[in-house]
């Protein structure tokens, strides 16, 4: 499983450090706020949706990105390295 460092978690935001060993993941799991995330390292994430279909998200060190409430999937670290992002839910 993939390991959380929550960093801030008062009434409006949340952060969390994930920390993806090799073949780390998050399990299936649903976004219950927006959000952001900030990778901390350029790498591939396969995400598994809620029926099942697999797709690489390539990110790149800095370069966030925003997701609505609502998605539901499982992320999955297939690299040949430790992964990290930081995620910033809005509440």
């Amino acid at each position: 499983m993939a390991k959380s460092n929550l960093m801030v978690d008062n009434d409006r935001t949340r952060v969390t450090e994930w920390i993806f060993e090799i073949g780390g993941e998050t399990g299936q799991h649903i976004h219950e706020y927006d959000y952001v995330v900030v990778p901390m390292l350029d790498g591939e994430l396969t995400i598994i949706n809620e029926d099942g279909y697999a797709s690489v998200s390539k990110l790149s060190k800095g370069i966030s990105y925003f997701r609505k409430k609502g998605v539901k999937h499982n992320v999955i670290n297939k690299n040949n390295f430790e992964y990290r992002f930081v995620e910033i839910e809005i509440k």
